[in-house]
Parts: structure tokens; C-alpha cells; sequence
């Protein structure tokens, strides 16, 4: 069993930056595929960024590459999420998951094993 704390999520205004954390309980989490999700309102939830196992290998939305930066720390049992150049449309509740498939993380978001209760992210204009 995984559980998922994250935070870090606030009010900025465009063209800033926030950092999101997401913190994993556990002595299993360098196991486990870690993604960022969100959700806007009236909005499905979409893939944000991954990142696999050892921290090497990332993949990120279209619509954040170049801005937002994924990465972990194996020792910590955490996964950031760094946001630079935010926009109003990355308003949205912010979501961690963990699987220990690639695929499921990166390709059918809704089977991912574990999810966090997420934070939310506002951008102002």
C-alpha cells in the first residue's frame, strides 16, 4: 500500500513559478512509475509529466514541455513537480500517481495503483 500526500499548490500569477511535492509512505517507492495528473473544472483529467523508477527517464504533456521539469528523490520517498512560465490555463487541481507500469501512468492514466488527493494550482491573468 501506497499513500500519496501532495502540496505545494497556491495562487500565482502568470509567468510565475511553484514547485509541487508529492510525498509517497513506504519503503517501495524507487518501484514505483511516478506521474503528475490534473484536472481543470468541466475539464477530464489529464496527463501532465513521468518519471520512471530511477529518475533517468521522463515524458511530459506537449502542453508543458519546456516549462514544467518532473523529478524524484528515491531517498526522500518524493516526486516534484517544478512549474516555470505558468499560464492561466494550467489552472487546475494537481494530482501525484504511482504504478509500476510505465504504460499505465503514461497511456490509461485510470489504472494507475495509487493516487494522491491532490492540490490545487491557480493562475491568474
Amino acid at each position: 500500500q501506497v499513500q500519496l500526500v501532495e502540496s505545494g499548490g497556491g495562487l500565482v500569477q502568470a509567468g510565475g513559478s511553484l514547485r509541487l511535492s508529492c510525498a509517497a509512505s513506504g519503503r517501495t517507492f524507487s518501484t514505483y512509475v511516478m506521474g503528475w495528473f490534473r484536472q481543470a473544472p468541466g475539464k477530464e483529467r489529464e496527463f501532465v509529466a513521468a518519471i520512471n523508477w530511477s529518475g533517468t527517464g521522463t515524458y511530459y504533456a506537449d502542453s508543458v514541455k519546456g516549462r514544467f521539469t518532473i523529478s524524484r528523490d528515491n531517498a526522500e520517498n518524493t516526486v516534484y513537480l517544478q512549474m516555470n512560465s505558468l499560464k492561466p490555463e494550467d489552472t487546475a487541481i494537481y494530482y501525484c500517481a504511482a504504478d509500476r507500469r510505465w504504460t499505465n501512468v503514461v497511456v490509461t492514466s485510470s489504472a494507475c495503483d495509487y493516487w494522491g488527493q491532490g492540490t490545487q494550482v491557480t493562475v491568474s491573468s
